[in-house]
């Protein structure tokens, strides 16, 4: 089977609704090729433990490839994703260059060159994530193994907005916490909770694809008896009161979840961690966090990036 491979030249903004336009269009899976892996800083809390090869990645900018089979259908395909990368400047999102190419591949090409763009990592101080089919083991007996097989949603590595809520977890997290993790995607924010302490976590995504992926992650690192995954729109219908809620969302997506009731479904005193905030929309973020029943207590940044933690007024 033939299958035309997709790539898209955006920004650093644009990866995860360029993402999500292509799996609504179908795609069998999604590469992502940011120049900024390739500095020699890292993200905060972030060490490749692999070499990234430079001919892999765009000089500026980030490549986001799809695939999709070759059929009759593609044509029409392309034209509706060429439509939603224009819709994106209706959201104030900035998709860069936004342009196009095509090649083809085989389908055993497919299958598994894309696996050389997802590494093992360190993140924060306490853990290593590393895809399944990659024989890891760390020499330092004091960080956590997080296996992960990112089934649809792969890159080269650990994503900043996803370092930055590991770290703000680390710090903020207390032993026995209750944990809700909004729009978990491959449960890992939700396997880094449960092996930091956590007494119990829920984690809910709207893309019944990520339940399944969160599923079997949460399966695979030995966190069932913590961890339960579940298909949900944010946090709506959710009685439960929690200790801390994380969530790993674009920035409108964030404002809608504190308008929407986030504090009702905190305890006392408990804490908000929200990141994939560009730092453009951060003083909006932060404008409605004050409104809508919180203090702002922290904040961290990676890049073009922000996560802000913020604490549920009494």
């Amino acid at each position: 089977m033939k299958w035309s491979e997709i790539c898209i030249h955006t920004t650093e903004e644009a990866i995860e609704p360029v993402t999500g336009i292509l799996y609504q269009a179908g795609a069998g899976g999604v590469v992502i090729e940011n120049s900024q892996d390739l500095q020699k800083d890292q993200p905060a809390g972030t060490e490749t433990v692999f070499d990234l090869d430079p001919n892999d990645f765009p000089v500026d900018g980030v490549n986001v490839k799809a695939y999709l089979p070759v059929n009759s259908f593609l044509g029409e395909t392309v034209e509706e994703i060429k439509q939603a990368l224009n819709n994106l400047l209706l959201y104030n999102i900035d998709p860069g260059e936004n342009l196009l190419t095509f090649s083809e591949h085989n389908e055993e090409e497919w299958a598994t060159a894309w696996k050389k763009y997802y590494k093992p990592v360190h993140v924060g101080d306490h853990f290593t994530i590393t895809p399944t089919w990659i024989d890891y083991h760390s020499e330092d007996s004091k960080r956590h193994m997080i296996e992960l097989d990112p089934g649809m949603a792969f890159g080269t590595g650990t994503h900043p907005t996803t370092v930055l809520c590991i770290e703000a977890l680390e710090k903020y997290m207390t032993t026995g916490a209750q944990v809700l993790d909004v729009g978990t995607g491959t449960g890992v924010l939700s396997i880094a909770a449960a092996k930091l302490g956590a007494g119990s976590v829920l984690a809910v995504d709207l893309d019944q694809v990520a339940v399944h992926s969160s599923k079997l992650n949460v399966k695979l690192n030995k966190v069932r008896d913590i961890v339960s995954v579940r298909q949900n729109n944010l946090a709506d219908g959710i009685k439960t009161e929690f200790d801390l809620i994380v969530g790993n969302l674009l920035a409108e997506l964030v404002i809608r979840l504190v308008e929407e009731g986030a504090a009702s479904k905190l305890k006392a005193d408990g804490v908000l961690v929200v990141s994939g905030i560009i730092k453009t929309k951060r003083d909006q973020v932060c404008d409605v966090l004050l409104s809508n029943g919180f203090h702002l207590i922290d904040e961290k940044r990676s890049g073009d990036w922000v996560a802000l933690v913020a604490r549920k007024v009494f």
